[in-house]
């Protein structure tokens, strides 16, 4: 796929049905981050965010690795690979609020593992690896891996990577539950898309709220959980969906579901 100028496209977007696929394609730069990366990336999930026949979103890479984190010859240049609406990657700092999996063939590295790190979901080939190599560069990983990784590893085992910079195998990040699913390699984006498949059945109301409550949920005061739980949970069970996922379930059938 090519731009209208000629020069080949960044970023490739398909549908799957209701999940949004979403290819970085710069396999001669393994698939590092430019500014045009970025806002292909990010104009993608404001794609997926805006259409209500979308329901999830999958984040994929051509070639032999899934990113190598920011490009640092188009940062010599003076390139910050950001949007002013999302973040480093068109993606870190807003995710969208439907569901994201990453779909990890190959290195995952800097600022290509915060960008997995964005994302709700992970399933990895047992050949895919990550890092943080900032600090073999003198840098720091400021777009969220400093603050992501410890939230979703062991606090000691976040700072091995963080301090080290060392890449860690998907098999082993698997046994600390960072990885949903492990699996062959050349897999990882059928797999990746048939999860993404199975979320899209679910009501669309449903499972955004629920994203949001697991996402916001870790900053509540604990005397106000279970009311902000219910605030939060009360515009589902008040909606037509409810109600038709009832229905349905009475009548023996698929529900057909409106997202409100």
């Amino acid at each position: 796929m090519t731009s209208s100028a000629g020069v080949a496209a960044p970023v490739l977007v398909e549908r799957h049905g209701a999940v949004l696929v979403i290819t970085l394609d710069r396999p001669e730069a393994r698939n590092a981050i430019d500014l045009r990366t970025a806002e292909a990336i990010g104009a993608a999930i404001d794609t997926l965010e805006s259409d209500p026949s979308l329901a999830a979103g999958v984040i994929a890479a051509n070639g032999s690795a899934f990113c190598a984190g920011m490009d640092l010859k188009a940062h010599l240049r003076g390139e910050r690979p950001r949007t002013e609406e999302r973040g480093f990657a068109g993606m870190v700092e807003a995710p969208p609020l439907k569901p994201l999996i990453a779909a990890v063939e190959g290195p995952a590295l800097g600022g290509g593992f915060e960008i997995v790190l964005a994302c709700d979901l992970v399933v990895a080939s047992a050949s895919a690896s990550f890092g943080l190599p900032e600090v073999k560069r003198g840098l720091v990983a400021a777009a969220g891996g400093l603050t992501r990784l410890p939230k979703a590893l062991p606090r000691a085992v976040a700072l091995e990577m963080i301090l080290t910079g060392d890449a860690v195998s998907a098999s082993v990040l698997s046994g600390f539950g960072l990885i949903n699913r492990v699996v062959d390699p050349g897999t990882a984006l059928a797999t990746a898309i048939d999860l993404a498949l199975r979320i899209a059945e679910n009501g669309p109301l449903a499972v955004r709220t629920s994203k949001r409550i697991v996402v916001e949920s870790s900053d509540w005061p604990a005397d106000q959980e279970f009311l902000r739980l219910r605030e939060a949970a009360a515009e589902v069970f008040a909606s037509a969906d409810a109600r038709e996922g009832a229905r349905a379930f009475a009548e023996r059938r698929r529900p057909a579901w409106s997202g409100s």
